[in-house]
């Protein structure tokens, strides 16, 4: 039997991740210097993996309810009225997940009919597109420019609806820009959503990494609540990445359907990561406020060296990426990447792996420690004159 004949046809029509296909080969070579993967660098704070080993050495290890353990989803709403001046009902308007990856899959399947159309501004987080694919959606990029700080615009928006319009993902703060929606421009777009009574998947996975203004969600505007599915987690803010807990909070009727979907793909999320994420949304707001300045520290480093080596760089107001230009070198972007891993060891994400309009770009990953974001920019400045004196 040939299987490959057998494969669907939508499943075989995917690409890749652009991310990946870089580390395979910079797995293969000695002395590489990542600057691609989007994982903290810190480990879990201690009291998160106390809470967990503590709840391991006393054996509760066996399912937890299907949308999560109530004791979790109580101190979710706790965090998000705390944080966001949200309000939901942990009994029927919050469902823990396996990472905020499958609740956006959750969100997306929940509602999509075949030909529905899926707004997503890009360049953004490359598992958007193929899973409206996979659900027989068909997926509307909508390029954001630089020159808007690569933030969604009403007049861009609007410009993308038709009769087949579904849902608009938000993926703020983005991924790969680090750009932010802030409070003005939320309302400014709420106004075309409301006018065509759309869906929003709203993908916050960063909120608790900004670093000039506090993260608002779309969710707290008047008339956004009833159609927003708020997609949050615990990798990037809690350093929880290995952990694989995220969550949605939206109205009952999206979540009791999500959940639907949940209990037939995976039953529950893990319980000891469930039992250790009540710590952490209860305890740890220092650890989160240590971090975030970390990063910041970082990212202010990581802007200016790009600048002062002539890859002028986007200054990124969340999540813990920059976004250079690499058009100046006359490279495209995979071009760029290929040989910069190469020549100097170096291994970054070309910008096309979140959409065609991240084409001349790279995304770089500060979530390193300064010494390895150092020498990586160094090394890609000598790369960088290299082609300029070629």
């Amino acid at each position: 039997m040939n299987l490959s004949d057998k494969i669907s046809k939508r499943t075989a029509s995917l690409k890749p991740s652009g991310i990946r296909r870089f580390f395979d080969i910079a797995n293969e070579m000695d002395n590489v210097i990542s600057l691609g993967v989007g994982e903290p660098d810190f480990k879990t704070p201690y009291a998160i993996r106390r809470k967990g080993i503590e709840n391991l050495e006393e054996g509760r290890t066996g399912y937890s309810a299907n949308a999560g353990m109530i004791e979790l989803r109580n101190a979710i709403t706790r965090f998000l009225h705390r944080k966001y001046e949200l309000s939901y009902d942990p009994a029927k308007e919050i469902l823990v997940t396996v990472g905020g990856s499958e609740a956006i899959d959750l969100g997306i399947r929940a509602f999509l009919d075949p030909g529905d159309e899926v707004l997503i501004p890009e360049p953004s987080f490359v598992c958007y597109s193929p899973i409206v694919t996979l659900t027989c959606g068909v997926p509307v990029p909508i390029v954001t420019k630089e020159e808007d700080h690569f933030r969604l615009t009403p007049e861009a928006l609007e410009g993308a609806i038709t009769d087949q319009t579904k849902m608009l993902i938000l993926p703020y703060p983005n991924n790969p820009t680090g750009a932010v929606m802030k409070k003005e421009h939320l309302e400014a777009i709420a106004e075309v959503i409301l006018r065509h009574d759309l869906i929003v998947l709203s993908d916050e996975i960063y909120s608790e990494l900004t670093y000039n203004e506090k993260h608002v969600s779309i969710a707290s505007l008047p008339g956004m609540k009833e159609r927003t599915i708020l997609v949050n987690g615990f990798s990037k803010a809690f350093s929880m990445t290995g952990w694989r807990l995220g969550y949605a909070a939206a109205p009952k009727e999206a979540i009791s359907q999500m959940t639907k979907i949940h209990q037939y793909a995976v039953m529950c999320a893990p319980t000891t990561s469930q039992y250790a994420a009540i710590e952490a949304l209860d305890h740890c707001d220092e650890n989160i406020e240590e971090m975030r300045n970390e990063y910041n520290m970082r990212r202010r480093l990581t802007v200016n060296g790009f600048n002062e080596i002539g890859l002028h760089t986007f200054e990124p107001e969340g999540a813990f990426y920059v976004f250079p230009s690499i058009q100046s070198t006359g490279l495209s972007s995979e071009e760029f990447c290929e040989k910069l891993l190469y020549a100097k060891r170096v291994a970054v994400v070309p910008g096309n792996a979140f959409g065609e309009s991240g084409e001349g770009f790279i995304r770089v990953s500060y979530s390193y420690s300064v010494k390895h974001l150092l020498e990586a920019i160094k090394r890609i400045g000598e790369f960088v004159q290299e082609l300029r004196e070629q």
